[in-house]
């Protein structure tokens, strides 16, 4: 099984696979070369380096896999990936001041998730002060970390259903577009984001529709027991009713809308205020 998130160097976005099997990390090899290059192509850089290297005989490039990473264009596209060991044989490559401390996080990366798939609450904890060091108020953090459990338990639902890790996206989809009735590129239009996380910079009341929408596409799907993708998203469409409802009447009794134009920058803010 493999788990796709990001991860942050210095406030640059670096997109990973946790891979069950090797327990390892695989990082997009453009992301890293962005990250250590000054090139304004991070892909055209790699092509050439991935060319100079093959042309020295050396294994790395032969050792780099291709998985599919969401791009910039919001799709799933084929991407240069490479496990940690490799990483650093690339990171040799390139000339960089950030070279040596990338080298010391990427190791302090692999180290903690080791401990964490031994205990689970030490990535709790760890994400619980990443969120305190980033001006998140701890209302809303509880909120957050309660939300990572619902999804949890929905990403459970469908593994049980034989959806494939690259279809939950598209049921996501189905789910925010059901109770937001925008889907998540949009959502994340509105609030002005690009690969930021949306539910990192959704506010309490939404991260709470979100999970009530979430929470109830998990009974459902528990109940009826759907096999494949294509059940699975007829329930992530009937578990809207519950949060829309929620919603329209949060709505009319406070006169404001629920889907909100605040971002994390405002939710730092709101947070250093007090």
């Amino acid at each position: 099984m493999k788990k796709i998130d990001l991860t942050l160097f210095e406030w640059n976005q670096i997109r990973r696979v946790w891979d069950e099997i090797t327990q390892n990390w695989y990082f997009s090899v453009v992301d890293v070369v962005w990250v250590l290059s000054s090139s304004k192509d991070s892909r055209k850089y790699w092509n050439k380096l991935k060319q100079r290297l093959k042309e020295e005989w050396s294994e790395v490039v032969t050792k780099c896999h291709q998985l599919k990473l969401l791009a910039s264009d919001w799709k799933n596209r084929l991407t240069d990936v490479a496990n940690t060991e490799n990483m650093f044989r690339i990171i040799q490559s390139i000339p960089s001041s950030n070279a040596e401390p990338f080298k010391l996080w990427l190791a302090k990366v692999w180290y903690e998730r080791i401990e964490e798939s031994e205990d689970p609450e030490l990535g709790i904890n760890r994400a619980l002060n990443n969120y305190l060091e980033k001006w998140y108020s701890e209302d809303w953090i509880n909120q957050r970390l309660k939300s990572i459990e619902v999804r949890k338990q929905l990403t459970d639902e469908w593994k049980k259903s034989w959806v494939l890790n690259n279809e939950y996206g598209i049921l996501t989809d189905e789910i925010t577009r059901a109770w937001a009735w925008i889907n998540t590129k949009e959502y994340k239009n509105i609030k002005w984001l690009k690969k930021e996380n949306l539910r990192d910079n959704m506010t309490n009341l939404e991260i709470i529709l979100n999970m009530l929408a979430e929470a109830t596409t998990t009974e459902i799907s528990k109940k009826e027991n759907p096999k494949w993708f294509d059940e699975s998203k007829k329930i992530a469409k009937k578990g809207w009713e519950i949060a829309w409802n929620a919603r329209k009447e949060i709505e009319a009794k406070t006169w404001k809308k629920v889907i909100s134009e605040k971002n994390n920058l405002y939710l730092k803010d709101m947070k250093k205020l007090k």
